[in-house]
């Protein structure tokens, strides 16, 4: 059962509750890592990207280039921290590139 809030909860705090009452933070996770990856990844790797999902903590990522997959996968662990630097916070751990 939620608890109740006071009058003066902001409305930061009631989504907050709501998202962690309704387990809804996987899915939240997997918007926010989706928007990320376009924001950081630029206009060149956004018109490549087919598919971007996020099971657990790893990233999936669906490219249409087999060249930019492979230059893509040499640099996993700077993609890693730039996307959980862009969250603020440790959401992705791994990721894969199809």
């Amino acid at each position: 059962m939620a608890k109740r809030l006071n009058d003066h909860s902001s409305v930061g705090d009631v989504l907050k509750q709501i998202i962690e009452v309704n387990k809804l933070q996987s899915g939240m996770d997997q918007i926010d890592v989706r928007e990320a990856w376009c924001n950081l990844m630029g206009n060149g790797v956004k018109t490549y990207t087919k598919n971007v999902i996020l099971k657990g903590t790893t990233l999936y990522v669906e490219l249409t280039s087999s060249v930019l997959r492979e230059e893509l996968s040499h640099g996993k662990s700077k993609i890693i921290k730039m996307i959980n630097e862009e969250l603020r916070r440790d959401v992705v751990k791994d990721v894969v590139l199809r």
